[in-house]
């Protein structure tokens, strides 16, 4: 995979960087990720492109490459360091691995209740401090795209902590949502999104936690007994740009593609919550999975199960930073 990553890394050098394109010849963002174009995520994409290119009067051409058409998730990082992609929007759980461990307090079980609780975060100081971090790795970060709050799925019903015992269950990269499922005695399954049908189909993995619009769109419902309504988790991107290319782009452009940028946030944020919805109605029409609604005693006993990751992962993520969430969100 290094290869392909520089073998990318080589012809864009023939090129330089924005400046050094020739006059006429349109600017190249090529914006890579691993969902499917019909998710928030791939249409907040879509409609970064078409207003990064009408407001910069055709000198950006943005090209969105779906579904890991280029890379993997664990790929696509090292990519838009090495500038053989310039856009990402990767979910923050890729950042821990990246060495930026202060992202993962987005893991954290039930650390958000409301996409309120969410906003405080993402919209004020703390949401601007953590990707001011990603700047000595040569990342710029732009935006928070949303997703949604998590369900967990898999072939047998979870309705109580008690019943993840032995369940293979995948997860991204993230040493948080290890603790989450060992703190349910589960397995733990680090693999690739795109793989994750399969893996299903196939037995490798009992079970996932995924958003409604993700969950429909891999069609996991095919593969999946049961699922719990436990919106136990946040999953959220990070939108990010190469920091040299971004850097290196004339005033005027940049400030026409931040324009962009903000309004395709709103855009993505926006239509989240509605994808979620009507992606669950669909998936509960096929009536090929069990979806169970958590009465308030179920979900008391889910929040005390998982507290303790909080503090275990304290050490990893920092205290400092979990304290600085806990008080945007006045608690």
């Amino acid at each position: 995979m290094k290869r392909l990553i520089t073998a990318g890394l080589t012809a864009a050098l023939f090129c330089a960087g924005p400046l050094a394109q020739a006059q006429d010849a349109p600017i190249i963002i090529k914006f890579s990720h691993v969902v499917a174009p019909d998710t928030p995520k791939g249409k907040g994409a879509d409609r970064f492109k078409e207003l990064a290119e009408q407001y910069t009067d055709g000198k950006v051409k943005v090209e969105v490459y779906p579904n890991s058409q280029l890379y993997k998730d664990k790929e696509e990082l090292e990519a838009l360091q090495l500038g053989a992609v310039q856009m990402l929007a990767p979910s923050l759980s890729k950042f821990g691995p990246l060495g930026v461990r202060e992202f993962e307090v987005f893991d954290l079980p039930y650390i958000f209740r409301s996409k309120e609780d969410l906003r405080k975060v993402t919209d004020g100081e703390v949401g601007k401090n953590l990707l001011d971090k990603l700047q000595p790795k040569g990342i710029t970060g732009l935006a928070y795209w949303d997703n949604g709050f998590k369900i967990m799925s898999a072939n047998r019903s979870m309705h109580t902590p008690d019943d993840f015992f032995g369940l293979k269950m995948r997860i991204q990269s993230s040493k948080v949502l290890e603790s989450q499922m060992r703190a349910l005695d589960a397995v733990p399954q680090m693999m690739a999104f795109s793989e994750v049908y399969q893996a299903m189909q196939t037995g490798v993995v009992d079970g996932s936690e995924n958003t409604p619009s993700n969950m429909y769109t891999q069609q996991v419902y095919d593969v999946q007994k049961h699922a719990t309504l436990s919106d136990h988790g946040y999953i959220g991107y990070a939108v990010i740009v190469n920091k040299k290319f971004w850097d290196e782009l004339p005033a005027d452009v940049r400030a026409n593609l931040e324009k962009a940028m903000a309004e395709a946030t709103t855009y993505a944020n926006d239509i989240a919550q509605q994808e979620n919805d009507a992606a669950l109605l669909a998936m509960q029409a096929t009536r090929k999975t069990n979806f169970h609604e958590m009465t308030d005693a179920e979900r008391q006993q889910w929040i005390e199960t998982l507290e303790p990751v909080h503090q275990e992962m304290a050490s990893r993520i920092g205290q400092e930073t979990i304290d600085a969430v806990y008080q945007a969100l006045g608690r």
